[in-house]
């Protein structure tokens, strides 16, 4: 008899933004984090589980973003959380002097 894998327990909001919050300061001011690689921290390095967690961990970093808790960034600079496309980083916001 062969074991069945334990089902897949999605993380809720605040893991994920436990988990995102955590990556960006692991990174420090100047650097920023993939969204996979808070997914791959949450569940591990199967594809088929980091990938479930792409649109929930994108809904928490915009919902951080608009809070002011994060910036999201496409080439190095900050886009409207509510209007990117494509792909994208997480950072901590910017200060002004920067």
């Amino acid at each position: 008899m062969t074991d069945a894998p334990a089902p897949f327990a999605k993380p809720n909001s605040a893991a994920i933004i436990n988990a995102i919050e955590a990556a960006i300061a692991s990174r420090g001011d100047s650097k920023s984090v993939c969204p996979s690689e808070v997914a791959r921290a949450l569940v591990g390095s199967d594809e088929k589980l980091w990938r479930q967690l792409m649109k929930p961990i994108r809904a928490e970093a915009v919902k951080l973003a608009d809070a002011g808790r994060l910036e999201i960034r496409r080439k190095g600079k900050t886009v409207n959380p509510r209007d990117f496309r494509g792909v994208y980083r997480l950072a901590a916001p910017r200060s002004a002097d920067d």
